[in-house]
């Protein structure tokens, strides 16, 4: 754990460093694009103020001043599958983001979905020395927290306080300089597969450029796709990338739960390519152009021209109608739905007072989903788009973005995490097991 513990320290400290300069770099490492944006901050000072166990979602002091993203190359199931071809497309994003901003940047922070996320609600008590909460007590909680087994080749990507309580008064999002007795703490915490880390960050050096953070993609789109008050009152965000989906729940505008499904839109293109015995590309542009899932009487007549370039000219001159897409089309986004529902059954998801689904992500621009969602999902479902950040070029506003968005409001306001305060290194323990949705119910 020391070891997990010092390495995201040395990421914070490189974060700070890169805010004093004013420059840094956002890296969206997904199956299907690679974005990155350059941020530009207006001044190092005004940040420590804001900076806080609170929300991020407050617009920040920076401007987006690069921007660039490249077809995916050597990434599945948001995990690098082929080293070379992810560094190829990495630097082929930060060198077009590069040369729109006029500016070299070292430093990125960046986010990937996959690696098998775990969630696990901890807690912890400790007895006040002063009557004031100071820092060091924020520590002596955090490391009284149980911390759980959780096994080999895991890595805890996040965890943070989401709530306190002093003496008996619950909810609080900071009791630093509060008085009382005794201060509890619940801590979530996110363990993802270490080797997809290790990957990550071994393809990012290669690149060239230092690491001053990382997230989990479920997470920064929930920050930037859910709107305050939903972060406050409960909400799933479901962002569905191109080789996997990831779910995040948040509450008292912090993430209390996320997960991951292995599927994606690349499956819902995959499955129209042998469907329709097209080439990949063919098959995306039908699913981007003419794509549902909701058919009506008129899609039995709209005939969809599939082209193409065997030579075969009756092969390539084939049409098929659009509701033979929608029905191969269909199933999988269904498929996808279901696997998600069964993950927001297992979070515990019921127990919160509010119920908002909101879908994201570049496979939520599917015609037709919001009205099938819900009834999958059977919840109140929106489609969500990202905030709008300055300086955000017009083509990165759909909800393909939303994780981009959400990495530069982490960047700029990232939330008190278990490092970022010092707890003796002794204080590691490892005994009980706490599954989150257990804690839903008793906490909230």
């Amino acid at each position: 754990m020391t070891d997990i513990y010092s390495q995201q320290r040395a990421m914070r400290s490189m974060r700070e460093a890169a805010m004093q300069r004013g420059v840094i770099a956002i890296l969206d490492i997904g199956s299907s694009k690679i974005a990155c944006l350059i941020l530009r901050f207006d001044g190092p000072d005004q940040f420590r103020e804001s900076d806080g166990v609170g929300s991020l979602a407050g617009q920040s002091a920076f401007r987006i001043i690069g921007a660039a993203t490249t077809r995916s190359r050597g990434v599945r199931f948001g995990e690098i599958d082929a080293m070379q071809e992810t560094e190829r497309a990495i630097r082929t994003a930060i060198q077009a983001a590069q040369k729109m901003a006029n500016i070299r940047v070292d430093h990125v922070i960046a986010c990937f979905s996959g690696a098998n996320p775990r969630s696990y609600g901890l807690d912890g008590v400790v007895e006040l020395n002063d009557s004031a909460v100071t820092e060091d007590d924020v520590a002596r909680v955090l490391a009284a927290c149980d911390m759980p087994d959780i096994g080999d080749g895991r890595e805890v990507l996040h965890a943070q306080p989401v709530n306190f309580a002093l003496d008996h008064r619950s909810g609080l999002s900071d009791p630093r300089g509060q008085i009382g007795n005794r201060l509890a703490v619940d801590m979530h915490v996110l363990t993802v597969d270490s080797a997809v880390i290790q990957n990550l960050l071994y393809c990012i050096k290669r690149c060239d450029l230092e690491l001053a953070g990382l997230a989990s993609s479920a997470y920064v789109s929930g920050i930037s796709a859910l709107v305050e008050d939903e972060q406050e009152l409960g909400a799933a965000c479901i962002d569905l990338g191109g080789g996997s989906t990831g779910l995040s729940i948040f509450m008292k505008k912090h993430m209390i739960y996320s997960d991951s499904v292995r599927l994606g839109g690349d499956h819902v293109t995959s499955d129209i390519s042998k469907g329709l015995q097209v080439p990949l590309s063919t098959a995306e542009r039908i699913k981007t152009f003419y794509g549902g899932v909701v058919a009506t009487g008129m899609d039995d007549r709209e005939m969809i021209e599939i082209g193409g370039d065997t030579g075969d000219w009756e092969h390539d001159r084939r049409t098929v109608s659009r509701a033979e897409l929608i029905g191969i089309m269909r199933p999988r986004v269904e498929e996808i739905l279901e696997e998600v529902r069964a993950c927001l059954d297992a979070s515990g998801f019921e127990h919160l007072r509010s119920q908002q689904i909101v879908l994201t992500g570049g496979g939520s621009q599917i015609p037709g989903l919001d009205g099938l969602a819900p009834k999958i999902l059977g919840q109140q479902v929106r489609i969500g788009r990202p905030l709008r950040v300055q300086g955000l070029p017009q083509a990165a506003t759909g909800a393909g973005f939303a994780s981009s968005v959400g990495l530069c409001l982490f960047a700029a306001h990232p939330q008190d995490e278990w490092w970022d305060f010092d707890i003796p290194a002794e204080s590691y323990p490892a005994r009980s097991l706490r599954r989150a949705f257990r804690w839903f119910k008793d906490n909230w």
